[in-house]
């Protein structure tokens, strides 16, 4: 979405992960999305960072806080409620309580601006695990957050479908 609501050019390329094209693999080994190559050759592979590049932005120590408690406990928690099968012995219910305590913080202190873009996608994903269970939560401000995030111009725009990108297109 910051891509979008700064305008910045891009060369899109859709991949389907379970075919890979060897240009992504040699770019970028560990063959996740998003992948970033710039015009020099340096690869950017993390989400934040490529916000970062195109905003010329740098976290507050809020934002921080932020991103790191989504990148270090919640998504933990994401991981093992979306996919309880990859992981040995796991109780999904414990993982979705254990993620809920980040959504109901963030409840009472969404970050304004851009530092939901490094957020929203995660939540979007707590959400639609078990969306009748979410939309019963007593969470205000985060239904409203996402409803803003889901209907926003900038996500219709993301959310567009395109062909799987292929050598020589």
């Amino acid at each position: 979405m910051s891509i979008v609501r700064t305008n910045f050019k891009v060369e899109h390329r859709e991949v389907i992960l379970r075919d890979r094209p060897e240009h992504m693999m040699q770019i970028s080994p560990k063959g996740t999305v998003p992948v970033m190559l710039l015009p020099d050759g340096t690869v950017i592979e993390e989400s934040l960072e490529i916000m970062e590049h195109v905003q010329s932005w740098v976290l507050s120590q809020e934002e921080s806080y932020w991103v790191n408690r989504n990148d270090n406990e919640f998504k933990f928690h994401l991981d093992r409620y979306k996919y309880p099968n990859r992981y040995d012995e796991i109780d999904h219910i414990e993982h979705r309580t254990a993620a809920s305590k980040f959504i109901y913080d963030l409840d009472e202190n969404i970050p304004e601006g851009n530092l939901s873009d490094a957020i929203f996608p995660f939540v979007r994903q707590f959400a639609n695990h078990d969306r009748e269970w979410f939309d019963s939560q007593d969470w205000n401000n985060i239904h409203k957050w996402l409803d803003g995030c889901l209907s926003s111009e900038e996500f219709k725009i993301c959310m567009t479908k395109y062909e799987q990108w292929v050598q020589g297109n």
